[in-house]
């Protein structure tokens, strides 16, 4: 068994060659194993790895310490624009960037999605290992891969639909893989839920206790891993073939061009700006501000 990992150590990566599993880890827990650009990159390379070699039939994704991953870092929200995309308002007695141009945006969000597209098509099995919480791109991972293991009570959901809007993402995945019914819900609310909830839909291979999502996710990696691996990748193909012939069309461009418009949204007096607000109050009160914002209590059942 070898392993290796990024230069920083935030993307760890393992392989079983007995096995012919590799194993991809999202190595930043304290920040719930979400990523910035270069994290992301580091997951590509070592996914090109595994696309390359042909002693490996199966990658199995998952997050360090029980959580698979929150997404995108918010705290660089237009850090992944560069220099010049750093938000608006106060910025701690700085002078306020400018912010990105639409071109700009389209050109940084059409290389993004060309991460998703990649693992979308991959071209080995690709096992989810999904506990704690899996949101924003994490939760996007976690649906397009081709199995996935998901605990009971792991969060689920596209909570940057609050201050991007509904338009946000893969759409064509969220419709395909969730029906146009629950899509609707989860991005047109931003609401985080339960993957237990959604058990009876069968929107995730299997959904487990939380002690046993490492276990069983490990078990389908090995079952699928036993399969020709020719085959496999021909059958990858083949699926990517039909999907993109009947629910895909077009969503390799909406995807960062609805993304890259959801960026520069112009927001009314009295709507959630997340990039003003953390800008002048620091990400972790932008947080605890947005949640406010947006809850509204149950009613009472007659």
């Amino acid at each position: 068994m070898t392993s290796s990992s990024a230069a920083d150590g935030r993307v760890l990566y393992e392989v079983d060659p007995d096995r012919r599993i590799a194993t991809v880890t999202l190595n930043n827990p304290a920040q719930r194993n979400s990523y910035d650009a270069a994290m992301r990159d580091g997951l590509a390379r070592y996914l090109d790895e595994v696309a390359e070699n042909d002693d490996i039939t199966v990658v199995l994704l998952r997050g360090a310490e029980g959580v698979f991953s929150t997404g995108a870092d918010m705290n660089n929200a237009y850090g992944w624009y560069g220099e010049r995309g750093q938000g608006n308002g106060a910025n701690g007695g700085q002078p306020a960037k400018s912010r990105p141009s639409q071109r700009r945006r389209l050109t940084v969000d059409r290389k993004s999605f060309g991460f998703y597209h990649n693992f979308l098509g991959f071209p080995k099995i690709t096992v989810g290992e999904i506990g704690g919480y899996a949101l924003g791109g994490g939760f996007e991972m976690a649906l397009m891969t081709d199995i996935s293991v998901i605990a009971r009570d792991a969060k689920i959901g596209m909570p940057a639909t609050r201050f991007l809007g509904p338009a946000l993402g893969s759409l064509h995945m969220f419709f395909h893989r969730l029906g146009p019914v629950l899509a609707r819900r989860m991005l047109l609310t931003g609401d985080i839920i339960e993957a237990g909830t959604l058990e009876h839909l069968g929107v995730f291979t299997e959904t487990c206790d939380p002690a046993a999502v490492t276990a069983r996710a490990r078990y389908w990696a090995e079952k699928a891993a036993k399969m020709p691996a020719d085959g496999v990748v021909i059958a990858k193909e083949a699926f990517r073939l039909v999907e993109q012939s009947q629910v895909y069309q077009g969503e390799e461009v909406a995807s960062y061009l609805f993304h890259a418009f959801g960026t520069n949204l112009q927001f009314a007096p009295g709507e959630f700006n997340f990039v003003k607000t953390r800008a002048e109050h620091g990400t972790k009160e932008a947080f605890k501000l947005r949640d406010e914002h947006f809850h509204v209590p149950e009613p009472d059942a007659p």
